[in-house]
């Protein structure tokens, strides 16, 4: 029920047309599907080579004042592009395809499945330094489940890319919404940052919250309370 602003000051009525102002109801952006049906790079994608990827690491070496050349940097160029293969492989990975088995022999089971605690590493776009936590990810499905593994795969394949934590969590349960189209989903992510805690301000065991919900979890408070203490429970 909308109710009539009123002035608070006696002998000054309130303007009439603020009783007719709305704030809009607020939702969550829509993120593009792109990000979340298809992999990241295409292969006809064109990209510098692995000797060009080389020389620009032997380049920032340089900048920072090393001697590239010296016996213990020699093979560093290397070994950088080999790890940011393994780093940033979300890229080349499509997370449809993940989500894409279900399972209909569920008794008619009709709560949600939580999974959490899953563990992530990331790199912020920022100052492409890690981040790392843990995922706490529901969902409560309409007659199919997905592998309980896939939803940590689906983790991993968002947070082996550049991006801050909001949009981590927005891509997780924007994917799973998706293509699962489930009644309700709902993300917890909880993670420090190297960019915060060993550089600019340097506080270590700062850890930042980001929350992400739809369907039954964002229209019912008392679902989202559920969660959260079911989250936040004792491991046993």
């Amino acid at each position: 029920m909308d109710a009539k602003i009123q002035s608070l000051r006696q002998g000054r009525p309130a303007d009439p047309k603020s009783s007719e102002l709305k704030l809009p109801e607020a939702r969550p952006a829509e993120l593009d599907p792109a990000e979340f049906l298809a992999a990241a790079v295409r292969p006809d994608q064109p990209r510098p080579s692995r000797a060009e990827a080389e020389a620009a690491v032997q380049t920032l070496l340089t900048y920072i004042g090393e001697n590239p050349t010296r016996e213990g940097l020699l093979d560093t160029p290397r070994r950088v592009v080999e790890a940011f293969d393994e780093l940033y492989q979300g890229y080349h990975q499509c997370p449809a395809e993940v989500l894409d088995r279900t399972f209909g022999e569920t008794a008619g089971y009709d709560d949600f499945v939580l999974v959490r605690d899953i563990e992530f590493t990331s790199q912020c776009e920022h100052h492409m330094m890690p981040f790392y936590g843990k995922a706490h990810i529901a969902y409560t499905p309409v007659e199919r489940v997905v592998g309980l593994s896939k939803l940590a795969r689906l983790t991993d394949i968002f947070a082996r890319r550049l991006q801050t934590q909001e949009h981590l969590t927005a891509q997780i349960a924007a994917a799973i919404d998706e293509i699962l189209k489930p009644r309700g989903v709902a993300v917890l992510v909880e993670a420090e940052h190297t960019c915060m805690s060993v550089r600019g301000v340097a506080k270590h065991g700062a850890i930042t919250f980001t929350s992400r919900y739809t369907g039954m979890f964002r229209d019912n408070p008392a679902e989202q309370s559920r969660f959260l203490s079911m989250v936040r429970a004792p491991q046993r």
